[in-house]
């Protein structure tokens, strides 16, 4: 009988070039797609809620396939990660409706951002997180964050070359805490463009750090200008937490 299988994942991206399937590069999709071929026994294509890029990390990513098997759902996750490197963990492995499509069912995402701001980077965080080792005034930061919430064209917030047939998102929530060195971004919308969260990122940094106008978020949005916006900050600070869908 085939059957559409949901998977939560998480994974360490700094030894991938992403999450979507490349030639001759080592990729996420494709590490977990041979595992469940071997598993499975068949070919199959996995379908990921969105990409992330190289060394992008993520706590909560969420993809399907469809496969002819009578393994119980519980079972896949234990079959898959007996297989999968230890930088790729399948979290759950749940039965779906056949219907289901982990990228066009998606109702939100949240990204998380960590920052090390200290004088000195801790090994421990060094694959997780950007260092900034001047002080940031964060009470600006997080005034300067709010200006996303809302329905936005965020053409100014996308990588150049971009292909999308819309920049409008909605950003439902931002949220910026700080617990000892460690700075901690959140946002939750239902889409984000290429970079865009890491280009908030490190305009939000630049905000810090005083040489980004506090108000610059505000007017890339009305202008729709990139020029406004501050650096993109590096791969390694920005996790993909969870994918949320409405009735699943």
């Amino acid at each position: 009988m085939v059957r559409n299988i949901k998977l939560k994942i998480s994974y360490d991206g700094t030894q991938y070039h992403g999450w979507q399937t490349q030639l001759n590069r080592a990729t996420v999709q494709e590490t977990i797609e041979q595992a469940i071929c071997v598993v499975m026994k068949q070919k199959v294509n996995l379908t990921g809620s969105g990409r992330t890029d190289s060394g992008v990390h993520a706590l909560g990513q969420v993809a399907n396939f469809t496969a002819d098997t009578n393994i119980p759902e519980e079972k896949i996750k234990i079959a898959l990660n007996s297989i999968l490197p230890n930088d790729i963990r399948v979290i759950d492995s749940v039965d779906i409706p056949i219907e289901f499509n982990s990228r066009f069912d998606a109702h939100d995402k949240t990204y998380m951002y960590q920052i090390y701001n200290d004088n000195v980077w801790s090994p421990f965080y060094s694959r997780y997180s950007y260092f900034v080792p001047v002080g940031l005034e964060i009470d600006k930061m997080v005034e300067a964050a709010k200006h996303l919430v809302g329905t936005h064209d965020f053409k100014g917030f996308m990588a150049a070359g971009s292909d999308v047939k819309t920049s409008i998102r909605t950003v439902y929530e931002t949220k910026l805490i700080k617990e000892n060195q460690l700075i901690k971004f959140y946002i939750n919308g239902n889409g984000f463009l290429y970079n865009m969260v890491r280009i908030i990122a490190g305009t939000l940094i630049d905000i810090g750090k005083g040489t980004k106008s506090i108000n610059c978020i505000e007017e890339a949005i009305i202008n729709k200008d990139r020029t406004l916006l501050g650096q993109t900050a590096p791969a390694q600070g920005l996790f993909l937490m969870n994918v949320n869908y409405n009735d699943r």
